[in-house]
């Protein structure tokens, strides 16, 4: 019996065998009709045995590139000729990507979103390691075999029932948004209920006002469907409808973020909310709220929570379609998020969710769906808005001393990043990449400005411990001095 060793050996040398005949052939060193050499003369030429060749032979045979001839030999097949590629220089190379595509992958070359696990000042990055896993599990485990066996077999593209409910009931008790469950279709996050609204509620060449500066996704999002990203300048009071209704009197669409607005900060007044709710109705165009962190609101300084509500709990909000994702209130790699939407578009939004991924897992949405219903996720937010709070004071302290008073933060009573906005036109590229050189995050404004000119810096703290943002901090101090 031959040994495990020699087993592999023979299968390492059945295998490049094979390789160089397939090379040979595809290649063009081996032509359509030309004929093998026996197998017996092929095999002595190449010092293996007459198995190795004839396996190699078979293979080939098997996949189609050669063909064996009663009486006559083995052929390199015909067919192998239409399936090679033309010699160089004689055909145009292929089509690259399409104008829309070009269009994306410049947003996403000044973007550059990270895929690296998170580090300091990484934003979006929520706090992952005290998650209740534990719970998590828990709750896992507790379904029957018969609710994971019917979890495992095709489910409506709008989301499992009780998680659809549970959310409706979050929001009216945390948002203040009036829904009915039947209005929420659960999406793998807010990336994709904006691709949706936008496959679904806008026609090639229509103009959609965005936030300047604002989400590069969302313009992405926006231009992959052919739509035209209208920037709209911002101000204290969040996107300027005025302005916008003038420049772009066309637009179909308004996508915003405005209980606080990324990436400036800003939280949207009463008045220009209802400026811009009464424009979707005017001009029969829509609105998306983006609320991608609503839920982190801190209040004053005696600890009680003066939240804003949502846009779309709003009078008049008929025309607004509110976006969520618990990317942020737990963690990304749920890959979970929400659109409520008008009861009329609902089958045509599940219909689109189901022609691109079919539906989210059904065992993490029902998990999730009791989550929320047992109060895990109030309790669960309760902690990390007490928890993001503290970091962000660190993070202003730490930074302060690091700078020797230069970047003194603003603090604010929401969101998971600061802000330190310097004079416009200022190159706030030079100093991102220094610091990502001595291995920390420090995201410039410009990257997330159209045609905007302010400059800044963004920096996350919520996901980054005591020590991890004061060590971050002396490195952007160090910098900050040197300049």
């Amino acid at each position: 019996m031959p040994s495990p060793g020699a087993n592999r050996t023979t299968a390492t040398l059945r295998q490049q065998v094979y390789a160089q005949l397939r090379r040979a052939i595809e290649q063009g060193s081996l032509r359509a009709g030309t004929r093998l050499p026996p197998s017996r003369e092929h095999a002595a030429s190449l010092g293996v045995s007459r198995n190795t060749v004839l396996w190699a032979v078979q293979r080939l045979q098997a996949e189609g590139y050669v063909e064996a001839r009663v009486g006559d030999g083995t052929y390199v097949s015909q067919a192998v000729a239409a399936t090679l590629p033309a010699p160089q220089g004689l055909v145009a190379p292929p089509r690259g990507l399409s104008r829309r595509g070009q269009l994306i992958a410049d947003t996403a070359a000044r973007w550059r979103p990270p895929l690296a696990a998170a580090k300091a000042f990484r934003i979006g990055a929520p706090e992952v390691a005290t998650f209740p896993f534990a719970l998590w599990d828990r709750l896992i485990r507790q379904a029957s075999s018969g609710q994971r066996s019917h979890r495992a077999q095709y489910l409506d593209p709008a989301g499992d029932p009780d998680l659809r409910q549970a959310v409706a009931q979050w929001l009216w008790a945390s948002r203040g948004i009036r829904c009915d469950a039947a209005q929420v279709v659960v999406c793998s996050g807010s990336q994709q209920g904006i691709d949706l609204i936008a496959r679904l509620l806008l026609d090639v060449g229509d103009e959609v006002l965005v936030e300047d500066p604002g989400y590069p996704g969302i313009r992405a999002s926006l231009l992959g469907h052919g739509a035209l990203a209208r920037p709209v300048d911002m101000d204290g009071d969040g996107l300027r409808i005025d302005t916008a209704a003038a420049q772009w009197p066309n637009a179909r669409m308004a996508v915003v973020t405005p209980t606080h607005q990324f990436p400036t900060g800003v939280c949207m007044g009463l008045a220009r909310r209802q400026a811009l709710l009464k424009w979707a109705r005017t001009h029969d165009a829509w609105v998306v709220e983006d609320d991608y962190d609503g839920e982190f609101q801190y209040g004053k300084n005696d600890g009680k929570a003066q939240r804003v509500p949502a846009l779309c709990s709003l009078p008049g909000s008929e025309r607004v379609l509110y976006v969520g994702t618990f990317s942020k209130t737990l963690h990304p790699g749920l890959r979970l998020g929400f659109v409520v939407v008008p009861p009329a578009l609902v089958e045509a939004f599940a219909m689109a969710r189901a022609i691109t991924d079919r539906h989210a897992p059904g065992d993490t949405q029902a998990v999730l769906a009791r989550f929320i219903a047992e109060g895990h996720l109030l309790r669960h937010l309760r902690q990390m808005r007490e928890l993001y709070l503290q970091r962000q004071h660190t993070l202003r302290t730490a930074l302060a001393e690091a700078s020797n008073g230069a970047w003194q933060l603003a603090t604010s009573d929401r969101g998971m990043q600061l802000l330190h906005e310097v004079a416009p036109g200022t190159d706030d590229e030079t100093l991102s990449r220094q610091a990502l050189a001595a291995g920390v995050m420090l995201a410039p404004l410009s990257r997330y400005a159209m045609q905007s000119a302010r400059r800044g810096w963004l920096l996350g703290y919520a996901g980054f411990d005591d020590a991890e943002i004061r060590a971050a901090a002396r490195v952007v101090g160090g910098l900050v001095r040197q300049r």
